[in-house]
């Protein structure tokens, strides 16, 4: 899951289960495009951008080419979200940052519709619906450190937004001190688990194509430091074998799995 600046990144069609070739500045290699066939690049712009610098983001992606069966989702922030829906090329899909859910809410459909609109500085999924954008980004280290959300909270998010339509982005991963006691998988599977609880089985789980899975380590991000093709490889094979073990086969061969953490155009095409 990419942020920062676009490098000469080019990717080919994918067919899946297949490796097809993609080639940049720097080097040149096959990847293969496990889940449902499509690639998917993302940017979180993260609390970052003026009109200005927006205007001049969208520009630059504009200007870009994107090979068939790639998707290719950005991130503003809420307050650019409609300048950037209305000025960028229909190739490219917009996410919003989070979508509100009451916590306390006990709801058996999984659906956590609100009565209330009490929640002042919160942006819901009925909102997100309403303005058609399609993508949401959940659970981002940020967002579960800073703000102490939890898994049971995130699993919750996740239902809500999916009831609404939304595509969702959806990050685990694990701290420094959690990687080096050896409990990295055990963290990411718990934190899969609180979404597995929500919306396995139901109406509104449509995990392969419309639930993305985010490796993101937080020791990776805006730290400068970026896990290894392996280590990376590792927890994405164990994240497809747990979702095959704990949801279905099915669900494991379509869910698309992204890396995220310090990538950019000088390490994207190994990673």
């Amino acid at each position: 899951f990419f942020t920062g600046k676009t490098g000469g990144f080019r990717v080919s069609a994918p067919k899946p289960g297949r490796p097809v070739p993609v080639t940049s500045r720097h080097s040149k290699l096959h990847v293969t495009a496990q889940g449902n066939g499509r690639f998917i690049v993302g940017g979180n712009w993260k609390c970052n951008g003026t009109k200005a610098s927006v205007e001049a983001l969208v520009k630059g992606l504009n200007a870009g080419d994107i090979a068939d069966k790639v998707d290719v989702v950005v991130a503003p922030p809420f307050l650019y979200i409609d300048q950037a829906m209305g000025a960028l090329h229909p190739k490219f899909k917009v996410a919003a940052q989070n979508a509100w859910v009451e916590y306390t809410l006990d709801d058996p459909t999984h659906h956590y519709d609100s009565e209330s609109g009490a929640f002042t500085g919160e942006v819901s999924a009925e909102m997100l619906e309403d303005l058609q954008i399609p993508w949401v980004i959940l659970g981002h280290s940020e967002r579960r450190s800073l703000l102490n959300e939890d898994n049971k909270m995130v699993g919750k998010k996740v239902a809500h937004a999916r009831f609404h339509g939304l595509s969702v982005i959806v990050c685990v991963g694990e701290t420094l001190e959690e990687r080096e006691s050896g409990k990295t998988l055990e963290v990411i599977f718990a934190q899969l688990q609180a979404v597995a609880d929500e919306i396995d089985d139901r109406e509104h789980s449509s995990w392969g194509s419309q639930v993305v899975i985010a490796y993101e380590p937080i020791w990776a991000i805006g730290t400068g430091k970026v896990a290894t093709p392996d280590q990376v490889q590792d927890v994405h094979a164990a994240i497809r074998e747990w979702l095959k073990l704990n949801v279905s086969e099915e669900v494991s061969k379509a869910t698309r799995i992204q890396y995220g953490g310090a990538g950019n155009e000088k390490n994207c095409a190994e990673l």
